[in-house]
């Protein structure tokens, strides 16, 4: 990641082998309905993803919480730095309003603008995804990331499947 003013926080590291090629990975990340199916932690939906995956493109998105948890969507944004195609994605991932507006982040310890790298490997059939990200101020920050990627991750799964 180049010039990362939050280089020796608290990185996150998730890595994933999916038993599919990298171009149906790859569509996990770049088509807005398939984002949809992934976003956001085991039994959170998410109802809103626009993404333009291109340097110098932005996502919008959100993440709607149980009902019972009553608490409203969390909207974010990632703002796309660096794109190889069915290779990394680099991002700027806020939070925001539905507006995509910047907004406060939601928990002590998360970075205002956290830096995101997502990698794509091909490994015959199968591919190998890392995701880096960085800036954490807390191990409780970093783990509860950690925490909702690998739940994530386990929807891309599903989303693989089916």
């Amino acid at each position: 990641m180049t010039d990362n003013p939050n280089a020796g926080a608290f990185d996150v590291e998730v890595i994933r082998v999916f038993d599919a090629p990298v171009e149906q990975v790859w569509k996990l990340w770049s088509e807005s309905e398939q984002v949809k199916k992934w976003w956001g932690p085991t039994g959170f939906t998410c109802p809103v993803a626009n993404v333009d995956l291109r340097e110098g493109g932005k996502a919008l998105v959100a993440m709607r919480a149980p009902k019972e948890l009553g608490v409203p969507d969390m909207y974010s944004t990632w703002s796309y730095t660096k794109v190889v195609p069915a290779e990394m994605i680099e991002y700027e991932f806020r939070f925001s309003n539905e507006n995509g507006d910047e907004q406060d982040p939601i928990a002590p310890g998360v970075p205002r603008v956290g830096h995101h790298r997502v990698v794509f490997e091909e490994d015959g059939d199968r591919t190998k995804m890392t995701m880096t990200e960085h800036g954490y101020t807390t191990a409780e920050a970093r783990d509860l990331s950690r925490a909702g990627l690998e739940q994530c991750f386990d929807k891309m799964t599903d989303a693989l499947k089916g």
